[in-house]
């Protein structure tokens, strides 16, 4: 394999500095590296916080998305973007933990605790029910390169694992995935 470009390379201290995060939760995530050919047709390195108990599969999958060149942006840890979801996604950034709250809801995202990874977020944005668009200015096209869409090889490589893609939702959220059948806390 050719000497990745380093888009991440935090310790996991520094993924997780910034944010007020619960000891149970943080007790159960680790920092993992992945591979994957960007844009500019090149290998890159990048990031994911998850929890502990995904960190394998998640590994298998992206080391399969990297076999079939599937295109990610890059895999930078949301605390590079101050904690901003939506920064994060207008940065077409994929990535896993965020300490947040479902959109429109006082309940906690699958995010929170590690169990869920956003990719390409500004080419699989997220619809809201009341017709917001996240990321802003973001739109859906499964002709473009890096995008999500039914009965793609990177949507099989999850669901035959037991992960749910919003792709599936209405509202649609086509950038995620989340583990299924997964509730907190996992021991």
């Amino acid at each position: 394999m050719a000497v990745p470009i380093i888009d991440s390379n935090m310790t996991l201290e520094e993924a997780l500095a910034g944010k007020k995060i619960p000891e149970k939760i943080r007790e159960n995530l680790v920092l993992t590296d992945i591979s994957y050919f960007s844009f500019d047709g090149l290998v890159h390195r990048g990031q994911l916080v998850v929890h502990k108990q995904v960190e394998n599969e998640l590994k298998e999958i992206f080391d399969a998305i990297f076999k079939i060149k599937f295109i990610v942006e890059k895999a930078v840890p949301v605390s590079a973007y101050g904690w901003s979801d939506e920064d994060s996604m207008s940065a077409n950034n994929t990535s896993a933990f965020n300490y947040r709250l479902i959109y429109g809801t006082d309940r906690l995202s699958n995010h929170s605790y590690g169990l869920a990874v956003d990719i390409n977020p500004f080419i699989n944005p997220y619809i809201a029910s009341d017709g917001k668009v996240f990321p802003a200015d973001a739109s859906y096209n499964p002709d473009k390169p890096g995008a999500l869409k039914e009965n793609d090889k990177v949507v099989s490589l999850f669901t035959s694992r037991g992960w749910e893609w919003g792709g599936r939702w209405n509202p649609k959220d086509w950038q995620h995935f989340q583990k299924k059948n997964c509730m907190y806390p996992i021991t």
